[in-house]
């Protein structure tokens, strides 16, 4: 009853405020498949993720709805049980399995499907969030123009928007002091979740990074795994 309060509340809290394939499989809380859609995943979604998942039309730039039917449900937001060497409430990104962990009481913890990108796999250990930004400006780095001379327009910063490669909500990790250049930011690319695509950080869908921005303060230690 307490996992369904929780549950339950983190919806609210949504409303309110090259790749690799996966090879986990979405289950039904109690451990029944779902029934198949494109592509294998759901073709009826439980109306509890339909509403963790809805349009944000009160956001600085609205944000719709995600077709859940275009993603694995193991990469669901969800309360589970987690056991961590780690205090309640540090965020912990298991890379090898494209899922992000933020700790809670109890051997409980809000586990968030993820994307990994080039640079989601250049830095590990552990550091913190220094601080966190609603519909962030984008800056490239000066690498990736040299990569990219069509970002060059950006060198200055691209403004925020969903089409902005942070999406809704960056949170950004510093190590020593230091900026690691590493991001937990949202994304409109659904297809990107449970996958290691081309570019970016760790990527979250918009409603998720949402959720975890509004849980976590600045100074939340992060763990980031690589194996």
């Amino acid at each position: 009853m307490l996992n369904r309060r929780l549950f339950l509340a983190s919806a609210a809290a949504a409303l309110a405020a090259g790749c690799t394939s996966s090879q986990q499989t979405g289950r039904l809380p109690g451990g029944q498949a779902y029934p198949g859609g494109p592509g294998g995943y759901p073709s009826r979604i439980p109306e509890e993720y339909l509403l963790m998942y809805g349009a944000m039309p009160n956001e600085r730039f609205p944000i719709p709805a995600v077709n859940l039917t275009k993603i694995d449900p193991a990469y669901y937001r969800r309360l589970v049980n987690y056991s961590a060497p780690e205090p309640a409430g540090t965020i912990i990104v298991d890379t090898p399995n494209r899922y992000l962990y933020l700790t809670m009481e109890n051997g409980q913890a809000m586990r968030y499907g993820v994307g990994i990108g080039r640079a989601g796999f250049a830095w590990g250990g552990r550091a913190r969030i220094q601080y966190k930004r609603e519909w962030p400006v984008w800056t490239p780095p000066r690498e990736m123009i040299e990569r990219q001379p069509e970002l060059q327009e950006y060198a200055n910063g691209m403004p925020p928007g969903l089409n902005n490669p942070l999406g809704a909500r960056a949170l950004y990790i510093f190590e020593g002091g230091k900026d690691t250049l590493y991001r937990l930011h949202g994304t409109s690319e659904t297809w990107s979740i449970g996958k290691a695509v081309s570019s970016g950080c760790v990527r979250l869908l918009q409603q998720d990074i949402i959720d975890l921005y509004n849980r976590v303060p600045n100074g939340t230690p992060i763990v980031v795994r690589q194996a």
